[in-house]
Formats: structure tokens, sequence, C-alpha cells
């Protein structure tokens, strides 16, 4: 089942530089989408598209579109709130809010309304154990979120973006300041979570991407290359260039 068909999509910032320029793809649910290739390819933009994160940079064109539920997510109407919640987003570096472990789980809900604590206890602790959190801070829920370690406090982002019950999680290269024991984890959490969720994941390697892949899409200079099945862009990939990047000759 498709979650996103995008179409003719081209993103133009004000200083000129076109981040991305007629991509058309599909990104299937319950799946890894992987978004690779070298820096300033598009992925961040495409990332910022989906989720209308785009509306806070200098955008100074952008066409196609971009369906979402049956609903072009592009359009002016659409109710953007609504949208970050059923799209979340994790980013690179682990960014906890200067609250408690409990509050930074359950910032988005009280934001949005939710003032029940027995459905905020809830919540918080499905979120928790969801990102595998939960049996490793349960005990220290009142402690800020900056008191654990670089790997616990990217699970935590993850917790809080899990607690409003999103559609789509998106991960913008989440791995790139953990050791590689907190990389493992969250790469067996991740493939454990597209059972339920649709993951979009832009990683800061080759060879994360080639792990965690159901299906890769490589972006050059703002150009969608090769889109393809995981296995098949990184063992046979059709294009010269996808198979230069993948075999290290540049990047």
């Amino acid at each position: 089942m498709k979650k996103f068909s995008i179409e003719n999509l081209s993103v133009r910032y004000s200083d000129k530089n076109e981040s991305l320029r007629n991509v058309s793809m599909e990104i299937e649910a319950n799946a890894i989408t992987v978004l690779f290739g070298p820096a300033g390819g598009g992925k961040s933009t495409l990332l910022r598209v989906l989720n209308r994160l785009n509306d806070l940079a200098d955008v100074d064109q952008m066409t196609g579109s971009v369906m979402f539920n049956d609903m072009n997510i592009l359009d002016k109407e659409t109710d953007v709130i609504e949208l970050r919640r059923k799209i979340g987003m994790v980013f690179s570096r682990p960014v906890p809010l200067p609250l408690s472990i409990y509050e930074n789980v359950a910032y988005g809900l009280r934001m949005a309304g939710e003032k029940s604590k027995a459905k905020l206890d809830s919540a918080v602790e499905n979120a928790l154990r969801q990102a595998v959190l939960w049996d490793e801070v349960f005990d220290r829920m009142n402690d800020s979120g900056y008191a654990i370690s670089g790997g616990q406090q990217q699970r935590l982002c993850l917790a809080r973006v899990l607690a409003l019950e999103p559609e789509v999680i998106m991960l913008d290269e989440p791995t790139s300041a953990l050791d590689p024991v907190s990389t493992s984890r969250i790469e067996s959490l991740l493939t454990d979570l597209k059972e339920k969720y649709t993951i979009i994941l832009a990683p800061h390697n080759v060879q994360q991407a080639a792990r965690m892949a159901d299906y890769a899409a490589f972006f050059l200079q703002g150009e969608l290359i090769e889109f393809s099945v995981g296995k098949e862009i990184f063992l046979t990939p059709r294009d010269k260039r996808t198979q230069d990047y993948v075999m290290g000759r540049f990047g």
C-alpha cells in the first residue's frame, strides 16, 4: 500500500540553489524507505517537505504534488499542525526538551490539550516501551532528559514522536552522533517499528543505508537518480552514478 505518492516535486530556495528537481516516487506503508546520497543531494529537503517543516525555510518556489491519505499536503488548506502529528520527525542529534523524562514524552500530548493524568501516564509508558527505553528509565521519570546517555536521549526523542501515535516516522541521520552499540539498538528498534509505522530514513552512511533499506532512493545534486527495492539498488544498481557511490568512488 502506498503511503506517499510524490509527483514532479521541485523545490528551490531563495538563494536560487535548487534543492530538488522533478522528483517522482512512491513510498510504501509499513516499510523502511532509505534516502541516501552525498551531502546536499536533497534528502533533508524532501523530509522537510513531507511534514511541511520547509514552511519555516526561505523557499522561493515549490511545484508538484505530494499525496498523503488522499490529500495533497502542499495545498494551502492543509492543517500543518495535524499533519506534523501524523508525520513525526527525529533529527540527527538528540534534542531533549529542558524537562523531565516524563514531560519530554508527554509534551506533545499536553500541547494538543490532553489533561487526563491517567491517559498521559498510559501514553508515556506505551511510547517508552515502544522505544525500548521503559526498562531503563521507569524509576527515573522525574530526572532531566539530559541526565541519560546520548543513545537513550535519541530513543527519548523517538518516544516523544511515538506518544502522538503518528502514521509516519522520519529520521534524519538519527545515529550520526551515537556509538556503535546505540546505533545497533536504534536500527533494531526501527526494524521492529515498521510493522506498525511507515519509516523514512536518511542514514549517515552507505553501510547503514544498505542494512536498513526495504526500498532505497539515491539522490545526487537534487535529482532522484534511482529508486528501487533496497537489495537491488545496493547489489545491482542500474545507474553508473549509483554504482560509483555505493562502491565508494565518490561522496
